[in-house]
């Protein structure tokens, strides 16, 4: 089952999941939004040339083939084509040369769902999304509380079939989702199966701007808090702290917080939520290829004094590893699980100013006692691989163990 809410994608299972480097690469650490000094338009010429550091990125030997390649397409290629297509093809290709995974290219349409990646906000109806490999059903698995979804009825289950005009056959699922999304304020109609009877219903909603859920929480037995973050965008903050306190005040007397299959984030969302738990002092720093480094440090001694544990997996990866990182070295937590993705890396998101993104690689981070996790991952103190119990699909023996190591630190304190 692919799962996708309206703005990107939705990873929430405990087990490796195969199309991880696909989160990994959208929810890579983002550390700041820049205007690129170059727009692609003014400077970036395709058959041009650029200069970098007095060397010429594209020679003439280069503008030739291209001009070759291009007469052979007129002439000979069977299907239709244009000049933007090809030339996002030359600028993706042109970055995918440095061999580096975490460096992209973004077109005009990628760039847009780029930044509603980071934000966590969109415009949509509200609703979380499955869709079966081998049926193409799109099934309804969770609708947000108060969102245009809930207010037009959809509910849980439903099977959409039909959106407006479209109607669902071969289509991927982000397909389908773009036909869901929309300008704030207009109507989609989501025509759905409903039921073990499949009944035949349509529901309008009026789309409306809404805030992702990248955070989920509940009180477990013996006043366990647990906290699930899927992602580290620009509204976990404020949902993380909302949890936190909630929590506190239903009396909450240890923590689970569980970054599985995390893909990253925004590093300055990571180090704000780390500011709630660590003590005084740094919570990462990063060198670029200068060895200049960057602080981010805590500033206020408000360490969490309660028993906390970090549930991470091998899809743990980048924020998730700062977050991870932090809390073992300063000693107030335990982690548990497995060895972390191990992506220790930093790009920062650069606006070409018009109205495309390039994100390259330009420094390494490092834990607060020094330690560089890239390719490494950051092997947990109490190690547990997963383990799927066929007969209940609920159960989940990692969660279990995190949730055993608070309670036995809760018993500790106690005594």
């Amino acid at each position: 089952m692919e799962n996708q809410n309206e703005e990107l994608y939705q990873m929430d299972q405990p087990k490796k999941d195969r199309r991880f480097l696909k989160g990994a690469l959208t929810g890579a650490l983002v550390m700041f939004l820049l205007v690129a000094v170059i727009g692609t338009v003014g400077y970036f010429k395709i058959f041009g040339g650029v200069g970098s550091s007095n060397k010429e990125v594209l020679t003439s030997s280069t503008e030739t083939k291209l001009n070759l390649l291009r007469g052979l397409i007129d002439r000979y290629y069977l299907y239709d084509v244009t000049d933007e297509d090809l030339q996002n093809g030359i600028y993706e290709g042109y970055i995918s040369g440095l061999n580096d995974p975490y460096s992209v290219y973004y077109d005009e349409e990628a760039s847009k769902i780029l930044e509603e990646s980071t934000s966590g906000e969109y415009s949509g109806v509200g609703a979380v999304l499955s869709q079966d490999a081998t049926t193409d059903y799109v099934v309804v698995m969770n609708v947000y509380d108060d969102s245009p979804a809930q207010k037009a009825g959809l509910t849980e289950g439903d099977i959409i079939y039909q959106v407006d005009d479209h109607e669902i056959k071969d289509e991927d699922l982000t397909e389908i989702v773009s036909w869901i999304k929309g300008e704030e304020g207009t109507d989609v109609v989501l025509h759905v199966y409903r039921g073990d009877s499949l009944d035949q219903v349509d529901v309008t909603a009026t789309r409306a701007k809404i805030e992702q859920q990248t955070v989920n929480y509940e009180m477990r037995a013996n006043n366990v808090g647990y906290i699930r973050v899927s992602e580290f965008d620009t509204v976990t903050y404020d949902q993380f702290s909302t949890a936190l306190s909630d929590l506190q005040n239903q009396g909450m007397a240890g923590l689970v917080i569980d970054l599985r299959s995390n893909p990253g984030g925004n590093v300055e969302t990571t180090c704000d939520m780390l500011r709630l738990l660590l003590p005084k002092g740094t919570i990462v720093y990063t060198e670029d290829k200068n060895g200049k480094r960057t602080d981010y440090t805590c500033e206020n001694d408000s360490g969490f004094d309660k028993p906390l544990a970090i549930l991470v997996n091998g899809n743990s990866a980048s924020a998730s590893e700062i977050f991870t990182g932090a809390v073992q070295d300063y000693e107030v937590g335990t982690v548990v699980g497995t060895t972390t993705y191990g992506k220790g890396v930093v790009q920062p998101i650069l606006n070409l100013q018009d109205g495309t993104y390039l994100k390259i690689t330009t420094a390494e981070y490092f834990t607060p006692n020094g330690r560089s996790v890239n390719k490494k991952g950051i092997a947990p103190d109490v190690e547990v691989e997963y383990e799927e119990n066929a007969e209940n699909p609920d159960a989940d023996n990692q969660l279990d163990k995190a949730v055993e190591v608070v309670t036995g630190q809760m018993q500790q304190t106690e005594q």
